[in-house]
C-alpha cells in the first residue's frame, strides 16, 4: 500500500534528521519524535502539524506541504535552539529529500522563532517548511 505523500514526506524529514551529523550533534542524540516519550530530556525536537493542499497540473498529481517542527530546550537563553535550528536549516533546506512513493519537487525552509515558553523554563523554536511532492 503506497504511502499518502504527508507521509511519506514526513517519513524523508525524519530520515534526513536523525542522518545529519550536525543535527545529532546539537541534540545529543536522535531525539526526534512524532510523539514525545514520557520523561524525555531536553533538548528534542517534535513534528508538528502538517497541513497539504492539492498542488495538481494537467500532467501530475502533486501536493503542497506546510510542516511544522519544534524544538525544545532547557538551557538559559535562546543558544541552544537556535543552534538546533540552524542545523536543522543545513539539514533540509533545499535538499532532494528520496521518498518512497513519492517525489520530492523542492524543500524550504520559510520560517523560524525562538521564543521563552510561556509555561515554564523551556525554550521553543518553531521551524515551518514548505514542499512540493509529486506522485511516482
Amino acid at each position: 500500500m503506497p504511502l499518502n505523500p504527508a507521509l511519506d514526506l514526513q517519513v524523508a524529514i525524519y530520515n534526513a534528521l536523525t542522518s545529519h551529523a550536525g543535527t545529532i550533534a546539537a541534540l545529543g542524540g536522535a531525539h526526534i519524535f512524532d510523539d514525545v516519550p514520557q520523561r524525555t530530556k531536553f533538548p528534542y525536537v517534535t513534528i508538528g502539524d502538517t497541513d497539504t493542499r492539492d498542488w495538481d497540473t494537467q500532467t501530475s498529481t502533486g501536493h503542497e506541504h506546510i510542516i511544522t517542527l519544534h524544538v525544545w530546550s532547557n538551557h538559559r537563553g535562546r543558544k541552544q535552539v537556535q543552534t538546533i535550528i540552524a542545523e536543522i536549516d543545513e539539514a533540509l533546506d533545499d535538499q532532494n529529500l528520496t521518498l518512497q512513493d513519492h517525489t520530492l519537487i523542492n524543500l524550504h525552509v520559510i520560517f523560524w522563532s525562538a521564543m521563552r515558553d510561556l509555561e515554564g523554563d523551556a525554550y521553543h523554536g518553531i521551524i515551518r517548511l514548505r514542499a512540493v511532492t509529486e506522485r511516482i
